[in-house]
């Protein structure tokens, strides 16, 4: 059996965590330049405020109800869901992370020991007691029934927090229940063509025959049709390595110098390249864009942007945040106000087969592999860019995002650490 455990509103649920009195309280989180809703409790959902909401537009229902408002602080969440998912290995020997709020438990053979629902309801006490986090759990024999089932125990209280789907009966309600949009793998391009052909629940696209399936989708329609009959047949390890990872961001002021810019790429190129490391990946085709505002009549438009491809795949910051540093200077534009830029990383593998070239300018690689995880390591302990490039800048500059809600990293940075007032 497989279990998922999903950390219901995450990012609010971390927020609240570190700030007393928000228990049954609207909260809400916002975007990139404290932009638009990204998250938000059921209390907020109440009073009529919905994902994507530009927090302009809704700044009356805010005051009005007194919402708790918060700035991303992916550092935080970061922190926290670490610490989420060494609570779960400390009670299952196999889990796997799926994305920052969920996590996947492989619970094969710990039926013969425990009775596995109320297994699953003590570790979902023990993250509560010891992050404050509330989660929800969904056991099946498949990873898309076990997201279903942790849907209606975050819906339905009452479940306990845990919703066992182990019968033919318990999968076909379940199926029944569930909207046809709501089941993973299904995405807006499936549903239309789903409908089309007169499957319109998730019992019914269940309920065709395999052979139906493979005549008019393709494989990973397949999956999702093996995973509702109960066959596990999607491997979450390979989904998370991304296929490209990018790293882009509106700057809070408008952006004209170009020493500015490159520091501001640089920093996306750095952190591109930790991403590729943390999962394992090195990248050989990098691209940088930058863009105007979009909204701004009365200022002179440009946007582009421009792809290299490096002579050997690579994780090395140094070696990706000069080939963006390069694409910069060739695509700047002296007297354009810059609103945007970011850096894409393409053509990703896995770092345990990488070609070499006879032409590699780099000698060192396994010392500059090395280096890099040093850093990491550092990083790790003494908070996010403790050590960086030099050309990344300082904290604060103008291309920085707005962030005048923003927590801080109390299990991060020493400097930010939580204190309490006598």
């Amino acid at each position: 059996m497989i279990a998922l455990v999903d950390c219901n509103s995450f990012f609010c649920s971390v927020e609240k965590a570190f700030h007393a009195g928000l228990n049954g309280k609207p909260v809400c989180v916002l975007s990139s330049n404290d932009g638009c809703i990204i998250a938000l409790t059921p209390e907020a959902k109440a009073i009529g405020l919905h994902r994507g909401d530009p927090i302009y537009k809704v700044r009356d229902i805010v005051k009005y109800n007194n919402v708790a408002i918060f700035s991303t602080n992916m550092y935080l969440y970061a922190a926290m869901s670490r610490r989420v998912t060494n609570i779960l290995r400390s009670f299952v020997n196999h889990v796997e992370n799926y994305s920052i709020d969920e996590s996947f438990c492989f619970l094969d053979g710990y039926d013969k020991l425990y009775d596995l629902e109320d297994y699953m309801r003590m570790v979902v006490k023990k993250v509560k007691l010891y992050t404050d986090i509330p989660v929800s759990v969904g056991i099946a024999q498949s990873r898309t029934l076990a997201k279903m089932g942790s849907k209606f125990a975050k819906n339905y209280k009452g479940y306990n927090s845990v919703c066992m789907i182990d019968t033919d009966d318990k999968r076909r309600k379940a199926l029944s229940m569930m909207e046809l949009s709501d089941v993973w793998g299904i995405g807006r391009r499936t549903l239309p063509k789903l409908e089309y052909y007169g499957v319109h629940t998730p019992l019914e696209l269940a309920d065709k025959k395999e052979a139906w399936i493979k005549s008019r989708f393709s494989l990973p329609m397949v999956q999702t049709w093996k995973e509702l009959n109960g066959i596990s047949c999607i491997d979450t390890s390979e989904i998370a390595g991304k296929q490209s990872i990018c790293t882009s961001r509106s700057f809070g002021e408008k952006v004209t110098d170009i020493s500015s810019l490159r520091a501001a790429v640089a920093n996306f190129a750095a952190s591109s390249a930790n991403k590729l490391r943390g999962q394992h990946s090195v990248a050989s085709v990098v691209t940088v864009f930058i863009m105007s505002s979009r909204f701004r009549e009365d200022l002179r438009p440009y946007s582009n942007s421009l792809t290299v491809t490096l002579p050997v795949p690579t994780s090395d910051t140094i070696e990706i945040t000069k080939a963006a540093l390069q694409i910069i200077d060739d695509i700047y534009i002296k007297g354009i106000c810059y609103k945007k830029a970011g850096v894409v990383l393409s053509d990703i593998r896995k770092n345990t087969a990488v070609e070499q070239n006879l032409f590699d300018n780099i000698k060192n690689r396994p010392q500059r592999f090395k280096l890099m995880n040093t850093i990491d390591k550092l990083n790790h302990r003494y908070g996010i860019k403790s050590i960086r490039l030099a050309v990344e800048g300082a904290d604060k500059e103008a291309w920085h995002s707005k962030s005048e809600h923003r927590s801080g990293n109390y299990i991060s940075d020493l400097n930010e650490i939580m204190t309490i007032q006598i």
